[in-house]
């Protein structure tokens, strides 16, 4: 197809115009549509890029740094069940609990995407909200105190021991 515009060169850009947006979901009522070489997109100043030829070679090193990726993330394997990066993304299932932190890097921007988050925040079957809040909170004592102590700062951590104590024997 020959430019529009000069009629000289082969058309290379291709622009569509939309005009008169129907309220009718979105749907465009006109639209146009130019076709133009290089030179007179340039004229025009239209934001473009000019096409590239593939070589061969380009297309060869593509396909390299591409294979070159796969066997590097492929190489992931877990030393418990065997599983391979590659194995977990065809089944989509994971094969034993060490793969979480095996595959981790990986997971995290998967679970993110789905669930928007990387850590479990449900409710857990069969406790009620009072359970729950008391279990979260010796959870949040023990790796305080667990902090406290790895900072020598022990005044603190019996504090600490005797809050979760007192959490602790509640329940009982």
């Amino acid at each position: 197809m020959d430019c529009q515009v000069c009629s000289k060169r082969p058309a290379t850009v291709h622009i569509t115009e939309v005009f008169e947006l129907s309220t009718q979901e979105g749907v465009p009522s006109k639209l146009e549509q130019k076709h133009v070489c290089d030179d007179c997109a340039r004229v025009m100043q239209l934001p473009h890029m000019p096409v590239m030829k593939k070589t061969a070679v380009n297309i060869w090193k593509l396909l390299q740094q591409s294979a070159q990726k796969s066997l590097k993330e492929g190489g992931l394997k877990c030393p418990d069940c065997g599983m391979t990066l590659a194995e977990f993304r065809s089944k989509g299932r994971l094969g034993c609990p060490n793969d979480y932190e095996v595959f981790r890097q990986h997971l995290d921007p998967l679970l993110q995407r789905i669930h928007n988050a990387t850590e479990h925040s449900g409710r857990v079957p069969g406790l009620d909200d009072d359970e729950i809040e008391r279990r979260r909170a010796i959870s949040e004592l023990r790796e305080k105190l667990e902090s406290a102590i790895r900072e020598e700062a022990y005044e603190h951590a019996a504090r600490l021991r005797d809050q979760l104590a007192a959490l602790e024997t509640d329940a009982g």
